[in-house]
């Protein structure tokens, strides 16, 4: 792994990448909506913030740490634009009156919880509630990123998901995301989670594949814990259909087990977790398969 993978960037020359196996084993489907580093020189210059301060909302490095999952035997999705430039874990139109110079369209959502806190499709904030942009936004400009770029990764993302149920009779969305330590800076030290793990409470995906990777988990080593403080986002939520065969699965983990939350250097073992991950990855592959294809075919 080359220190320059671990670099930001200023050119978008691809908004997302998928990297498939030379044979898809197994029906999952690894996703990183957050993990993307390049910060053009429009959007630095159209921010009030520096990169590192609006790099606080990114996922960081978590493509990389899922790195083994081709060689596993299954694709691997990830943005190239980060979270802060455009959320792929909203639906398409969670829109911010504050953001937009331009009154919004009378089908965006403009209340709820994430719109509200400055978090939606297309941020107002950074997650250390900074405002990012020094003048508002055009319309045309915010709808401009939801036709380039967020709904031409969602539709590949359903394709790989179809593509996963066709061939094996059901699929799994495993989403990949990072949380910041601080979340846990009032719990015990020797109770706060390492991984949190989200399927809704119980509706995105079958309980088998919640309980397999929270099993394999601890046996390699990491505290896990389910749905708190983060049972799942929209993408977890939207492509969780169980009944269907159409499994999601929400991974959450503490950005401080990998690298410096203030410069974001990554840690020395990061490898180590790379190749942990992996053996996760094929772990959950062997121990899922069996319990969830059942469930899929009684439901066609």
């Amino acid at each position: 792994m080359s220190p320059e993978q671990f670099q930001p960037t200023d050119i978008l020359d691809e908004p997302f990448w998928i990297e498939r196996p030379e044979q898809q084993l197994a029906p999952f489907l690894f996703n990183s909506p957050h993990s993307g580093r390049c910060y053009t020189a429009d959007f630095k210059n159209s921010s009030r913030l520096t990169e590192l301060e609006l790099r606080s909302s990114e996922d960081s490095y978590i493509d990389l740490l899922y790195a083994r999952a081709p060689s596993c035997g299954v694709p691997l999705m990830a943005a190239n634009f980060p979270r802060a430039f455009l959320d792929l874990n909203r639906e398409p139109y969670e829109l911010d009156p504050i953001v937009f110079s331009d009154p919004l369209p009378s089908y965006a959502k403009t209340s709820g919880a994430r719109v509200g806190s400055g978090l939606g499709t297309i941020a107002r904030i950074v997650s250390e509630r900074k405002e990012i942009y020094r003048h508002k936004l055009s319309l045309q400009e915010g709808l401009d990123r939801i036709e380039t770029l967020y709904k031409p990764y969602h539709q590949a993302l359903r394709r790989e998901l179809a593509l996963a149920h066709v061939n094996f009779g059901y699929a799994c969305l495993i989403d990949c995301h990072s949380m910041p330590s601080r979340v846990f800076q009032n719990a015990n030290p020797n109770n706060r989670p390492d991984i949190v793990l989200g399927d809704r409470f119980g509706t995105s995906c079958h309980p088998s594949l919640i309980n397999s990777a929270k099993s394999i988990l601890g046996h390699l080593g990491l505290r896990v814990e389910i749905n708190r403080p983060y049972a799942g986002g929209f993408i977890t939520q939207h492509y969780g259909r169980p009944i269907k065969g159409l499994h999601a699965l929400q991974i959450e983990i503490d950005r401080s087990l990998y690298m410096n939350e203030e410069t974001f250097e990554p840690l020395p073992h990061f490898a180590e977790l790379v190749e942990l991950l992996g053996r996760f990855t094929d772990m959950l592959m062997q121990c899922a398969s069996d319990a969830l294809y059942p469930t899929a075919a009684a439901a066609e």
